[in-house]
């Protein structure tokens, strides 16, 4: 079987012969491991151009090993045309043609190993009123097919074609309740829970159908499923979470489910008290974190519960032990995995549980992804 092809069937009702193995959020992983992928310089990640662009995927990802892969959106056609790189003593510069001057540069940044650092999500400027949440929404949104009209479907349709043509292409995107965080701020968004329901129940509506309609881009994009992204909300309480997040996270799956795709739940922090919820959902798959933060999430444990009614993504830890474990020791671990996964009909996917660390190099990933493939037959 293909990658694509086990994952097709992991995320089916019927499951898979062949677990398929993935790591999440590969954008980090490649990020941090740059000059170990290719020898494509970093800003060929940041270029308009489909050939560059194409050029360092097809170093990078073979070596990863891995069955799905991120799909991403390009450049239109008309920035292909007029947005160059240059490379200069002073740095690395995108220049636009059609604007002059300075204001038609702009500088690259080579993105740092780790990412940049934390800052307190505090906003003193976040709307107080609904009014003051439309004004970060448009008016009016153009038709989803514009993106293939506009060229920036065409990187996807080389990738899908070509050195990608056998792995399963996902996009992700973020739930409506953990987008509130960016809009309000930590802190911000916690406060108004309590004293302003309405207005985050407002914005929650705003972002559900912004969010449906970048699933109906991702659809015309080429996408087979989307990773929905939820942190943030092991803080809250089950009352809120059914409140709050629950019936626009379901939309949204549903919306995805009408597309054709699928959907993969993610889900950070301890989710024990949770389960139940999560499953009425409604996703395709879920997926959770590995234990940390004083909780356990034992992968026996969560298919005991989910008994197949729908995909578990393995939450192998990807902080401690996948960087320091021996071949024996990781062999060992992912045939665990398996035997839980076959408890769940082989609806099951190998997956760490959370980025992969920068400290994890990339012999110890591919390591990590052969193993799955050997081992990793249902029964």
């Amino acid at each position: 079987m293909t990658g694509r092809q086990k994952m097709q069937a992991a995320l089916s009702g019927e499951g898979t012969k062949e677990f398929p193995a993935v790591i999440c959020y590969e954008d980090l992983f490649i990020r941090d491991h740059w000059g170990q992928l290719t020898a494509c310089p970093w800003w060929y990640a940041q270029d308009t151009d489909i050939e560059r662009q194409t050029m360092w995927r097809s170093e990078a990802i073979p070596k990863i090993g891995q069955d799905w892969f991120s799909l991403p959106m390009g450049s239109t056609a008309a920035d292909r045309e007029n947005v160059k790189i240059c490379v200069r003593e002073d740095g690395v510069f995108a220049v636009d043609r059609r604007t002059r001057g300075e204001q038609g540069e702009r500088r690259l940044r080579e993105p740092k190993i780790g990412g940049e650092d934390y800052q307190p999500w505090n906003r003193p400027d976040a709307p107080k009123t609904p009014e003051e949440i439309d004004r970060y929404f448009p008016a009016a949104l153009p038709d989803p097919a514009d993106i293939q009209k506009e060229g920036r479907k065409d990187l996807a349709d080389r990738l899908i074609g070509g050195v990608c043509a056998e792995l399963y292409p996902i996009s992700h995107i973020t739930s409506p309740l953990q987008s509130c965080v960016w809009l309000f701020g930590f802190e911000g968004f916690m406060a108004n829970l309590i004293d302003s329901p309405a207005l985050v129940k407002y914005a929650c509506e705003r972002f559900t159908s912004s969010i449906i309609y970048t699933v109906r881009q991702a659809k015309i994009l080429g996408a087979e499923a989307l990773w929905v992204e939820e942190c943030y909300l092991d803080m809250i309480g089950p009352g809120m979470f059914e409140e709050f997040s629950m019936p626009y996270t379901a939309r949204v799956v549903e919306a995805i489910r009408s597309c054709g795709m699928k959907s993969i739940y993610y889900h950070t922090g301890d989710p024990a008290k949770k389960l139940k919820q999560i499953l009425d959902i409604g996703a395709d798959a879920i997926s959770f974190e590995e234990s940390k933060k004083s909780f356990v999430i034992d992968i026996e444990d969560v298919v005991e519960q989910v008994q197949g009614r729908c995909a578990v993504f393995g939450n192998l830890d990807a902080t401690h032990f996948l960087p320091a474990c021996s071949y024996d020791e990781l062999k060992a671990e992912i045939k665990r995995f398996a035997e839980a996964g076959k408890k769940n009909r082989n609806r099951f996917v190998m997956s760490t549980g959370s980025p992969v660390t920068p400290g994890t190099s990339v012999e110890k990933v591919r390591m990590y992804c052969d193993l799955v493939h050997e081992i990793g037959f249902g029964s």
